[in-house]
């Protein structure tokens, strides 16, 4: 496996995850300010996740350009059932949803979701027509213990277990140390690259060659003046954006950014 180039078969993937900023009626003018920045980029897959309340306008928004896809930020596996506060696949669909992040580390951390549970809701997710982006990362305690590979392969492994085969090209995996999740720190992009470099071979171990195709993108502070370094990484498959998603402008940056790595390497 090469460590030099990019694999391009790998289409890029940008994701913003708005966490719980934005009402519905903030929704449609950030939405409309996005799309008129990026309507002329059609070489990579762009997400934005903005909150439950706010997926309706969101699809509203987004129907009339099919440039964006549409996330949800999170989903129980279960079809229905007596789950108050939760929200199911089959409601997501309902609104157009594509994509779906599970396991973020906020949801590991504040609402105790296990790897387990992670696994159940991204079988769930693949059997309702959604694609999972699955979240793995170690704390910062465990990177100064020299934790990370250990916890980063637990999490891969337990997160991922019984996901079905056939269904791969509809994962992606988001690496985002949690000591760099809006915090303001950010891995350098070596570091970022070596565990994204160790995912992939985690991931071709448990899948065989077809692990090599599933994009990895890495999440955690990325912003505008760390992007284009973070990107131009040969396993970085693309970011999941936080805060900075939140802003039209600084949103496109990274874009293009990921967009200009992957042209440096077709040329």
């Amino acid at each position: 496996m090469s460590q030099t180039h990019k694999n391009v078969t790998r289409r890029p993937l940008v994701a913003g995850n708005w966490k719980m900023y934005r009402t519905a009626s903030d929704t449609r003018s950030l939405l409309e300010d996005i799309v008129k920045l990026v309507s002329k980029i059609a070489t990579m897959d762009l997400v934005v996740c903005p909150p439950f309340t706010s997926l309706s306008v969101a699809a509203e928004t987004l129907g009339r350009h099919g440039i964006l896809a549409l996330g949800a930020q999170n989903m129980h596996q279960n079809k229905e059932g007596a789950f108050t506060g939760e929200i199911s696949g089959p409601m997501l669909r309902e609104f157009g949803v594509r994509y779906v992040i599970l396991g973020h580390s906020e949801r590991r951390q504040y609402f105790n979701e296990t790897d387990a549970q992670v696994a159940a809701k991204a079988q769930a997710a693949v059997g309702y027509h959604l694609r999972p982006i699955v979240c793995v990362g170690e704390t910062l305690a465990q990177r100064d213990a020299g934790e990370t590979t250990a916890v980063v392969t637990s999490q891969v492994r337990a997160s991922l277990s019984g996901f079905p085969v056939d269904q791969l090209e509809e994962l992606v995996l988001a690496y985002e140390p949690i000591w760099a999740i809006g915090t303001g720190k950010v891995a350098t992009p070596q570091q970022a690259n070596e565990v994204h470099l160790n995912i992939r071979k985690l991931l071709v171990k448990q899948f065989g060659s077809k692990g090599s195709d599933i994009r990895v993108i890495y999440g955690g502070s990325v912003k505008p003046d760390n992007a284009a370094e973070l990107m131009a990484q040969p396993e970085i498959d693309g970011a999941l954006v936080g805060g900075a998603s939140l802003d039209a402008k600084g949103f496109f940056d990274i874009i293009e950014s990921a967009r200009s790595a992957r042209a440096s390497e077709n040329d």
